[in-house]
């Protein structure tokens, strides 16, 4: 998947006029992107359209117009963007609850590497988590992680081919396993493995 440049943003009074249209666009794409894992846990699968979506936000919020600028926010996002070979996830352990939260984020270190894809009979893919920055320490994980899958060309011939998708965790403290992913959200999955 293509990467972004400048070229492929709008500018700020373009995006002023184009955000509500292009904001609906991007909403209803999440839709099939977005896998619930379990009540308290989930994957927002990130592609080309979505970081668009977030740098112009950012762009927006941020008032930023310059070249310089421009270049940090495509540094910082295009790695979110799938290559091809792999699926880009933020992941969210959601706990509305801030005390809950809290306890929670202690009992559940490591779950970042223990979020998985498995396609058909192969072998589970855990989750390479936070390759940008450690967000984790020995007494508590973030509610927030970026992790990649990567998928052998084996596995992305099967999925095209129609194998089936699982997705789960598998923590001492959190186990879940959605089987089989929704066939929306695994159609949208695919079109990243291009």
């Amino acid at each position: 998947m293509n990467k972004l440049s400048r070229d492929d943003l709008y500018s700020l009074e373009q995006y002023a006029e184009a955000r509500p249209a292009f904001r609906d666009k991007v909403l209803a794409h999440k839709r099939d992107r977005r896998l619930d894992l379990g009540t308290n846990a989930a994957l927002y699968f990130e592609d080309r359209l979505t970081m668009q979506y977030q740098i112009q936000e950012m762009l927006r919020i941020e008032r930023i117009f310059e070249a310089e600028g421009i270049n940090e926010e495509l540094e910082a996002y295009n790695p979110l963007i799938p290559d091809g070979s792999n699926w880009k996830a933020t992941f969210m352990v959601e706990f509305p609850e801030v005390e809950e939260r809290r306890a929670m984020l202690s009992q559940l270190i490591g779950i970042e590497d223990r979020v998985f894809v498995q396609v058909a009979d192969f072998d589970r893919v855990f989750a390479i988590a936070d390759e940008d920055l450690e967000r984790a320490d020995e007494t508590k994980t973030s509610a927030v992680h970026f992790l990649r899958f990567e998928l052998s060309p084996e596995q992305v011939a099967a999925l095209k081919s129609g194998a089936s998708l699982i997705a789960g965790i598998d923590h001492e403290n959190y186990r879940v396993e959605v089987s089989p992913v929704a066939d929306n959200i695994r159609a949208s999955l695919i079109k990243d493995l291009d």
